[in-house]
């Protein structure tokens, strides 16, 4: 295998956005001046010249380590001692140059996952946001309602987790640390005294110990548990070694055993969450159910109710007194957590569901306590208790929030799986000089390192991503691509951690492990685009703000709207049910609106379906970045396609060799193996291949040695094979060399343009022998793609840097009607921005770096997989597998999402619009229908847990298969 396969093997499948760094050395300056690495996003750099330009002023500041401009990227990276110059200052000398900077995001960024307890609404989560962005050194938080977690960006300088966790504790709301940014590389290790117990000392020599050694970066030490976390440098190091040299470091008394340990995971610390839930509700049902038998059932089925009427002292009865009893621990205890709820959201001047509950439950119950002591005092008080309608709305409201808990939990099923396609274990194998194998072990695909070599049964996963060193087999990648056709490997081929090994025994290098593996990556990034909030949750945002506020005062108006007229007699006494009074009548009403209205549903509309529709796309091989990015590809109306690597395979082919002379077949293939051999070409190695298999048996003749090898930018090269001038390449190259050209060389040319063919001349001391056709073969879907999108009204448009006569003949094979070829990478973006500027909604399919600054130009940039990271980065969409029909998929999906999330707003938003008139009272004057608090409570669990069901649905999508295969 070559330097450039071993090369490219190192390169993962996707990156994360803190990869994309154009230096990738590491400067580590001074061991007293600390060196910042800065990006600027800086416009107007359009070549080489401007970066040459603001390279020169940035090289004149006192500080500045070094720079790297690139204007492909339209970036700038620079090293600079933050104690010398200021990043402020940096700025202000690029835009002094001329150049306007948009945006700069610092390196030395440290960035954490919190799962966060206690959220109940969106008011909750913009709550917590606003709290993590006051701590001093965090940029950025993002907070998640569905997902329950937290996603922050702070100055590790400034700031920790520990300081952020305590900020969210302070808002009123429970916290823990799910990740850092160091967790990808992370290993957990148990300590073991075999000898004595381990003291803080020894803890305190091991970490020191395990700080010197190369390739870790931090150590932090777990006293009570026993524990060692080391984050490492897998370039340098690996758990192995780490586990290796604790045990090795034991000498004398001091002997411990070191073994892994696996944290639990974190989507199984919902469980406990879930059975709290479950626990609550029962308990409640076990207190309130009686209540509900005593006040509602029984007094209607005399004479076994009769024992409930009886006066213990004055008008206090047995009924009044069990309700009581039973009411005050569903009240207090089982309803603690909304009085936690809304002391935190009060003290932080906003209001939540849990305000809302508290003020009906209360005004239920203390009315009812107050009946309780106006009879106990009184013989003639005759008087309603509500305790039944404060102990059935907790219930109801756990019974919505165990419901909505058990639901979310399998809104995110799709990731869930995906993370659980790694095995636990894998056979590693130890192998001496000689290559021969010593030993097999079962390890846990935690240890893993960089080139072990591993064994992969028939039947069995990948660990990690690898290639192929020995044996060869079929591999099911349907979990990775969603292809469910088996994949061919041999020896040197790549495969991915988590796809199955369907025969044969192969033997694999690990080349990717930890974050790097393609299914890590897929993972970080659906749980990004999950935590992503998209521009459509905005109204939910908004009109949270004031939801519970205007709730709170249209319950005042209804208990006015009723008390008030019924005191001054305007309605008649019939309305009012027997033994209450206008007091209680009103009360009820507007205890019903407080309940009915809770606005928990509204702030899951969005995040539910944008976690199941992720999930369900990374599942089937098309990774979607955010609902902003679902949000925008909705509305497409343009898509416009690159051609080289996206419409066309990528790999050119010579589909015919003509010969114009008297040289043979034999002679043709040897000299252009030896002239093409030196190039690295795309169209040379194509040549080369064919010549090859034209000579199967070809081996280099010591007279055909090349020399004076010369490379002509854009036309050709040119060298001597033994006593021979040859030049390969175009018909530029042969003028700038004054080879006559024949007609019937011109009439090959044409031919083949017009077929979508590139010709390369073979020149032979100044006369030109032959002639090679190369193609770069069209897709097989891509006229059948082009074709659907018509059909959906979605215009087609192709932008390459390609010749215009091969565009205009690939576009028409494929169905393509408007062309623009023969344009650079600044130019690509500037047609996406015209496009746009006639009111169209632009998507960009490409795969180059070239492609970059187009694919972030669009409304919705869409990578293929197989492309560069450069590009995979830039893109809002990524399709795994390379397959152009995944385009259709995402907008199709996208659409699909929006349409749900904009059902789940009518559902979230039908219950409130139907129920607080109806909980107002507004039917009652005509059909005597009135909504029970209790029922009303009913009504708003059913809320919530409708939009997480209606979410779910997404789970059953498909993609569209508009034309057969």
């Amino acid at each position: 295998m070559g330097n450039e396969s071993r090369e490219d093997m190192k390169m993962p499948l996707l990156h994360q956005s803190s990869d994309v760094i154009l230096d990738g050395s590491r400067s580590t300056g001074d061991v007293d001046q600390k060196v910042t690495t800065i990006i600027f996003k800086i416009g107007g750099v359009e070549c080489a010249s401007c970066s040459s330009s603001i390279e020169s002023v940035l090289q004149k500041l006192n500080g500045v380590k070094s720079i790297v401009v690139s204007p492909v990227q339209g970036q700038a990276v620079v090293k600079y001692v933050s104690e010398l110059v200021s990043a402020k200052t940096i700025k202000e000398t690029i835009e002094a140059a001329g150049f306007k900077v948009t945006e700069f995001i610092e390196q030395d960024i440290a960035v954490c996952r919190l799962k966060i307890k206690g959220m109940t609404c969106t008011s909750c989560s913009e709550s917590i946001e606003s709290s993590l962005l006051a701590v001093e050194g965090v940029k950025k938080a993002v907070v998640g309602l569905a997902l329950e977690e937290a996603k922050l960006n702070y100055d590790p300088n400034v700031t920790n987790a520990t300081h952020i966790i305590k900020a969210v504790v302070d808002a009123g709301f429970g916290a823990d640390l799910i990740q850092s940014e160091n967790d990808a590389n992370k290993v957990h290790i148990k300590l073991q005294g075999i000898i004595s117990p381990i003291s803080a000392q020894d803890m305190d020599s091991i970490m020191q110990s395990l700080e010197l050694l190369n390739g870790v970066n931090n150590v932090e030490v777990d006293i009570k548990q026993g524990t060692v976390i080391v984050c490492y440098d897998p370039d340098l190091t690996g758990p192995r070694s780490i586990l290796s040299f604790i045990q090795d470091s034991c000498t004398g008394s001091n002997r411990y055993e070191a073994s892994l340990h696996i944290p639990e995971k974190q989507r199984d610390t919902e469980k406990p969450r879930i059975k709290i839930y479950r626990n609550q509700l029962l308990w409640s049902c076990f207190f309130s159910v009686p209540v509900f038998i005593f006040s509602m059932v029984l007094p209607m089925i005399p004479p076994y109710g009769n024992w409930l009427s009886y006066k213990i002292l004055n008008m206090l009865t047995v009924g009044m007194v069990l309700r009581f009893i039973l009411c005050t621990p569903v009240q207090f205890l089982i309803g603690r957590r909304f009085y936690v709820g809304s002391y935190h959201a009060l003290k932080r001047r906003s209001a939540n569901m849990d305000v809302l509950v508290a003020l009906g439950t209360n005004a239920a119950y203390f009315y009812s306590v107050y009946t309780v002591i106006k009879a106990t005092l009184s013989d003639k008080f005759e008087g309603q208790d509500f305790f039944e309608t404060s102990t059935m709305l907790i219930s109801f409201i756990l019974l919505g929030k165990y419901l909505e808990s058990k639901a979310k939990g399998k809104t995110s099923d799709a990731l869930a799986k995906l993370m659980d396609l790694a095995p636990d274990t894998a056979c590693l194998l130890t192998v001496n000089n000689e290559g021969n194998i010593v030993s097999e072990t079962e390890i846990n695909t935690r240890l893993i390192e960089r080139n072990d070599i591993l064994k992969i049964f028939p039947g069995s996963k990948f660990p990690v991503d690898g290639v192929v060193v020995n044996g060869q087999g079929y591999v099911n990648e349907i979990m990775i691509t969603g292809e469910a056709t088996p994949v061919a490997k041999n020896v040197g081929d790549r495969v991915i951690g988590g796809t199955v090994n369907e025969n044969g025994c192969l033997l694999i290098k690990a080349t990717h492990v930890g974050s790097e593996t393609a299914l890590s990556q897929i993972v970080q990034i659906v749980e990004a685009s999950q935590l992503a909030r998209a521009p459509v949750q905005k109204l939910a945002d908004q009109i949270s703000k004031f939801f519970v506020p205007a709730v709170v005062v249209a319950a005042v108006i209804t208990w006015l709207g009723w008390f008030i007229p019924g005191v001054l007699g305007m309605y008649p006494k019939s309305w009012i049910p027997k033994a209450m009074d206008e007091f209680e009548l009103a009360l009820q009403f507007g205890i019903s609106v407080l309940v009915v209205a809770c606005p928990c549903a509204l702030g899951l509309a969005t995040p539910t379906a944008i976690m199941v529709a992720t999930g369900k796309g990374a599942s089937q091989g098309v990774l979607i970045k955010g609902g902003n990015a679902l949000e925008k590809a909705h509305k497409v109306n343009t898509v416009v396609f690159d051609k080289t690597g996206t419409l066309t395979v990528g790999k050119p082919e010579v589909v015919s060799a003509v010969l114009f002379s008297r040289i043979s077949m034999e002679e043709f293939c040897s000299i252009t193996i030896a002239v093409e051999a030196n190039s690295e070409h795309p169209i040379a190695k194509a040549i080369v291949k064919y010549a090859k298999n034209r000579l199967p048996n070809h081996k280099t003749q010591p007279g055909a040695l090349v020399h004076d090898f010369e490379v002509h930018p854009g036309a050709g090269v040119g060298c001597k094979v033994g006593p021979k001038k040859v030049l390969i390449g175009n018909k530029r190259l042969m003028r700038t060399f004054n080879i006559p050209i024949s007609h019937e060389v011109e009439n090959y040319f044409t031919d083949n343009e017009t077929l979508a063919r590139t010709c390369v001349l073979v020149a032979i001391d100044d006369i030109i022998v032959s002639a090679v056709a190369v193609t770069d073969p069209v897709k097989p879907e891509a006229a059948r793609v082009v074709l659907c999108l018509r059909s959906m009204n979605i215009k087609s448009i192709m932008v390459t840097g390609d010749n215009r006569s091969t565009a205009i003949a690939v576009a028409t094979e494929i169905g393509i009607e408007n062309v623009f070829a023969e344009t650079d990478p600044v130019g690509k973006a500037d047609k996406i921005k015209e496009l746009q500027a006639k009111g169209m909604i632009v998507a960009m399919v490409g795969d180059g770096i070239n492609d970059s600054p187009a694919l972030v130009a669009a409304n919705v940039g869409i990578a293929i997989g197989a492309g560069t990271d450069v590009a995979i980065e830039a893109a809002d969409v990524v399709l795994i597998k390379s397959d152009l029909e995944d385009v259709i998929t995402a907008i199709d999906s996208s659409k699909k999402t929006i349409s749900r999330i904009r059902l789940n707003y009518v559902w979230a938003l039908g219950y409130n619009v139907l129920g607080v008139p109806v909980a107002a009272g507004v039917l009652f004057p005509f059909i005597g229908v009135r909504l029970p608090p209790w029922l009303a409570g009913a009504c708003m669990a059913a809320s919530s847990f409708s939009v997480v069901c209606s979410s779910l649905l997404l789970q059953t999508y498909k993609k569209p298969f508009v034309f057969s295969r």
